[in-house]
C-alpha cells in the first residue's frame, strides 16, 4: 500500500511538474494580457488556471476547454476547474441561445463543480452563479436564465467587492442581457463604467479591454471605446479574436483603414470560422473604400470554402460570413443583375441550422431582381424570406426572425417599386427602415448588408423627391458614418436639391474615403467632375 501510495504521489508531482513547464513556456511565448483569479486549487495549477482564464477572457473557447479541463486533470479537487468548463461552453455569451446539447454538458460541468467540493464559499457562490445559467434549460427560455445569471453575478460582486473578477463578469452579464431596443443603452454603459474601474487598477486585464469594445459597441458612444479597441490588440495579442476585437469599434466609427489592418492581423493566425469572421468585418472595410480588388479576393476565398466544422463554437460565424460576402460585394457596388443570380454558395455547410445565413442571400438576389426589373423572382424570395422567418420564429431566434422580416419587407418594398405601386412601395421601405432604426445589429455583422435607411433615400432620389432623400442619407450617416454610398446618396440628393455647399461637402468626403481605392468606380468619377467645377 505504501508503494502505491508513493507511486501514485510521484505521478501526481510528475503530472504537475509538467503541467507547471507548459504553463511557463506558454507564459514566455504567449501574450494574453494579465489576469489574477486566485483559487483554492493546488498552487501548482494556480499558474495554469489563470492562464485558463485569460484564454476565456478573449473568447479563445478551445483553447480555453483544454487548459481548464488541463487542471482538472491534474488536481482533480479543483471545483472551479470544471466552473471554468462550463463558462468555456457559454460560447461567446453575446451571441445568443446555445444549442441543447451544449447547455447539458455546461450543467453536467456543473454537477462535477459541485461534486469535486469547492473549498471556500466564494468558490461555491461563482458556481451557483453559473448554474443559474443552465439550471432547467430544456424548460426555462435563454433570456430568463441570462437574468438569472446576470442576477447572481451581481450578487456574487456585491458580496465580494475585492473580487475583480466577479466585477468583470457582472459586467459582461449585464451586456447578456441588454435590451436591443434600449437606446440609452443603460446595461451597457453600467457595464462600461464597472469595467473603467477595474481598467485603473488592472490596465492589462484583456476581459477588461474586450468588454469595454462590446459595452461601447453602438453608434451613439463608439467614440468611447476608441481607447479599448487601440489597446486591446497590443495585450493578447496571441489571440485572434483580441485582434479582430477592435475592428467593432472600428467599424462604428467608419474607421476602414483600422478595421482592415486589425482584421488582417487576426485572419493571419486565426482558425477558420475566426478568419471567416475577420475576412466578413475586413471584406467591409474594403469596399466603402472602394478597394474592389481586394474586396473581390475576400469574396473568392469565402466561396471556396469546402466544409465547416459544424461542432465550432463559431460555426454560426462562418455561416454568416460565407453566406453575406457575395451579397455585399454586389450590393455595395449596385450590380444588381449580379446579385439577381445569386446562389447559396456550394459547401457541406449545413444551410437548415443557419436560417439567418441564408437569407443573407436570398435578401440580396431578391433586392437584386427587384430592381432589374426581375419581378417573378423578386417575388419567389420575398416568399423564401418570409418562409425562413417562420422557421426562425419556431427555433425561437426572435432576433434573427425581426432583421428577416426587414428584408422581407425590403424586398416587398422595391418589387411593389417595380411593378409602379410607388406609394405601397415608399411605406414597406419607411416601415422596414424605422424597424431596423429600432433594433442593433448582431455581433457577428460588421453591418447590415444594406441600411434599410439608406435604401429609402435612395427610392426618395428615384421617386424625384431629393431634399426628402437628403434627409434619410444624413440620418442613415448617424448611426452608419462614413459608408461610401450614405455619402454618395447625400452627395446627389443635395446637388438634386440644389444645396450646393452640402453637395461639395458629401463629395468630398466621398472622393476622402476613396484615397486608397483600386477602382475608378463611376460614383468616384462623378464626385470628382462635381467638385471641379468652378
Amino acid at each position: 500500500m505504501r508503494r502505491m501510495t508513493r507511486s501514485m504521489l510521484i505521478v501526481g508531482l510528475l503530472t504537475i511538474t509538467v503541467l507547471l513547464a507548459n504553463t511557463s513556456f506558454a507564459h514566455e511565448t504567449e501574450k494574453l494580457g494579465k489576469t489574477s483569479f486566485p483559487t483554492s486549487c493546488a498552487p501548482a495549477v494556480q499558474p495554469a488556471f489563470d492562464r485558463a482564464v485569460a484564454l476565456l477572457h478573449s473568447f479563445w473557447l478551445d483553447a480555453a476547454g483544454k487548459a481548464f479541463a488541463g487542471v482538472a486533470q491534474s488536481d482533480p479537487s479543483c471545483a472551479m476547474a470544471h466552473w471554468g468548463t462550463a463558462m468555456v461552453l457559454m460560447g461567446n455569451p453575446l451571441a445568443g441561445p446555445r444549442p441543447p446539447k451544449v447547455l447539458k454538458d455546461g450543467m453536467e460541468a456543473i454537477e462535477r463543480a459541485k461534486a469535486a467540493g469547492a473549498k471556500t464559499p466564494r468558490e461555491r457562490d461563482w458556481i451557483a452563479a453559473a448554474e443559474a445559467f443552465y439550471r432547467d434549460a430544456d424548460r426555462v427560455d435563454h433570456a430568463t436564465r441570462s437574468l438569472a445569471y446576470e442576477k447572481a453575478m451581481e450578487q456574487l460582486a456585491q458580496r465580494y467587492p475585492q473580487d475583480t473578477e466577479a466585477t468583470i463578469f457582472y459586467a459582461l452579464a449585464l451586456q447578456i442581457t441588454a435590451p436591443p431596443t434600449d437606446k440609452t443603452y443603460a446595461n451597457q454603459l453600467k457595464s462600461a463604467a464597472l469595467l473603467e474601474k477595474v481598467l485603473a487598477q488592472q490596465p492589462e486585464h484583456p476581459g477588461v479591454a474586450h468588454y469595454l469594445i462590446h459595452a461601447y459597441d453602438y453608434p451613439s458612444i463608439a467614440q468611447r471605446g476608441l481607447p479599448a479597441a487601440r489597446r486591446y490588440a497590443g495585450l493578447a495579442p496571441s489571440s485572434a479574436h483580441a485582434r479582430h476585437m477592435p475592428s467593432h469599434v472600428f467599424t462604428r466609427v467608419g474607421a476602414w483603414q483600422e478595421s482592415i489592418d486589425t482584421n488582417k492581423s487576426s485572419a493571419d493566425v486565426a482558425d477558420p470560422p475566426n478568419r471567416h469572421h475577420a475576412l466578413d468585418y475586413m471584406l467591409y472595410g474594403y469596399l466603402q473604400q472602394a478597394q474592389d480588388g481586394a474586396a473581390q479576393r475576400v469574396v473568392e476565398e469565402l466561396r471556396t470554402v469546402a466544409s465547416v466544422d459544424m461542432q465550432h463554437p463559431l460555426a454560426f460565424a462562418s455561416a454568416f460570413a460565407i453566406a453575406a460576402g457575395p451579397a455585399r460585394y454586389t450590393l455595395e457596388r449596385r450590380r444588381w443583375n449580379d446579385a439577381a443570380t445569386l446562389t447559396l454558395p456550394a459547401t457541406e455547410l449545413e444551410w437548415g441550422k443557419f436560417p439567418h445565413a441564408e437569407a443573407l442571400v436570398i435578401f440580396a438576389r431578391g433586392l437584386g431582381a427587384a430592381r432589374s426589373g426581375n419581378v417573378a423572382t423578386a417575388r419567389q424570395d420575398i416568399e423564401r424570406l418570409s418562409a425562413l422567418h417562420t422557421a426562425l420564429t419556431t427555433m425561437k431566434q426572435g432576433y434573427w426572425a425581426g432583421q428577416v422580416d426587414i428584408q422581407r419587407q425590403t424586398v416587398a418594398a422595391w418589387t411593389a417599386r417595380a411593378e409602379g405601386r410607388g406609394d405601397e412601395a415608399m411605406k414597406l421601405m419607411r416601415a422596414a427602415a424605422d424597424a431596423e432604426d429600432a433594433s442593433e445589429k448582431h455581433i457577428v455583422t460588421p453591418g447590415p448588408i444594406v441600411p434599410a435607411r439608406e435604401l429609402l433615400g435612395e427610392m426618395l432620389l428615384e421617386a424625384n423627391r431629393p431634399a426628402e432623400a437628403l434627409a434619410e442619407f444624413e440620418a442613415s450617416q448617424r448611426k452608419e458614418p462614413n459608408r461610401f454610398r450614405g455619402y454618395y446618396g447625400a452627395a446627389r440628393a443635395a446637388a438634386l436639391a440644389g444645396d450646393r455647399v452640402k453637395a461639395r461637402d458629401q463629395y468630398a468626403k466621398l472622393v476622402a474615403v476613396v484615397e486608397r481605392a483600386d477602382t475608378e468606380r463611376p460614383e468616384i468619377k462623378e464626385a470628382k467632375a462635381y467638385l471641379a467645377k468652378p
